[in-house]
């Protein structure tokens, strides 16, 4: 009888695989705070000045809110730049498109960013009112319609916030003061903002 063979083993040597290498990693950019405060009739948002690069501070007076649409809608961000002036862009064409109606417009532009190529990769927060209505928009797909009519966005938007519904709560100041009281505080917390703000009223 035929003595059984012993398989063979064969030895495979593992093969080195080359890392893929990482793009550059993107420094980022802030471009800070926001607030809107509807309190009495009157609407108001304000934002910061300041835009930082990792550590550094570029400017310190940038504008980060503008009306729209015959100036019956304010609009403010938090992002970068770029990204901000490239929403403005499409959210105005949509305020036209639905002849201000501020709902409409904020659902289609939404919808626009989170399908689009392009708008999906934009990082920022847009938040927007009008006589009657206040939305956050975000990249995601959301359009949120916050019950006390307050918006904080953006790197020091929690403090601002805060500050606001303190403010609208125990004091008899009017929407455009608690806005930018409320800046101050969120500025003299968060390093990413600073005091020099812009207001927007309706």
């Amino acid at each position: 009888m035929a003595a059984s063979r012993t398989p063979r083993q064969l030895s495979i040597r593992p093969r080195r695989v080359k890392p893929i290498p990482r793009p550059p990693r993107r420094q980022s950019i802030h471009s800070t705070t926001v607030v809107a405060v509807r309190h009495r009739s009157q609407v108001a948002v304000a934002g910061d000045g300041q835009v930082s690069i990792g550590p550094t501070i570029v400017k310190a007076g940038a504008r980060k809110v503008r009306k729209l649409y015959q100036d019956r809608v304010v609009a403010g961000f938090a992002g970068t730049a770029a990204d901000a002036f490239t929403l403005f862009a499409r959210f105005e064409a949509k305020l036209e498109e639905h002849r201000g109606n501020l709902s409409r417009a904020a659902v289609e532009l939404a919808k626009d960013w989170r399908t689009d190529r392009v708008l999906r990769r934009l990082e920022a927060l847009l938040a927007v009112a009008d006589q009657e209505h206040s939305f956050i928009i975000s990249g995601t797909g959301d359009v949120i319609e916050p019950d006390d009519g307050l918006i904080g966005i953006g790197s020091g938007g929690s403090y601002a916030l805060a500050a606001a519904r303190a403010l609208v709560a125990h004091s008899d100041l009017d929407a455009k003061a608690i806005a930018t009281e409320a800046m101050r505080v969120a500025a003299s917390i968060c390093v990413y903002t600073n005091d020099h703000v812009t207001v927007e009223v309706l």
